[in-house]
């Protein structure tokens, strides 16, 4: 099982598949990556040489961001806008959609399952 980045990727799916797995890099970087690194995308990941792995670790080093620097600036943008106490900053501090989604219904992802609140019981008369 090939290693880029601290990440295991799957040995048994082609190149282009397997550098999805890294946060960051999808279909289209993925094969980006391999066009730069002169590596056949159809083959398996398990056919990499260490030459090969290393021009693709060079590669996302110098041209883009990835894995722990990219969830670091994410976090870091989410932060500043919980600082700054912007609209959007404060929908991610009170967990909801962030992107004007409706939330009287739906928005479970984001709220998290339904938290069912006791009405009140009505009285019957008893005649």
């Amino acid at each position: 099982m090939p290693r880029l980045l601290g990440v295991d990727i799957p040995a048994d799916r082609q190149v282009v598949i397997s550098l999805t797995y890294l946060y960051g890099v999808g279909p289209k970087i993925a094969r980006e990556l391999c066009h730069k690194a002169g590596i056949d995308p159809a083959g398996k990941a398990r056919d990499l040489g260490e030459d090969e792995v290393a021009r693709i670790a060079a590669l996302l080093d110098k041209d883009y961001t990835v894995e722990g620097q990219l969830r670091r600036q994410v976090s870091q943008n989410i932060s500043r806008l919980r600082d700054i106490a912007c609209y959007r900053g404060m929908r991610h501090r009170r967990g909801l959609p962030v992107r004007g989604q409706r939330t009287k219904t739906n928005a479970r992802t984001r709220k998290g399952p339904k938290k069912t609140v006791a009405g009140k019981k009505g009285v019957k008369d008893l005649r």
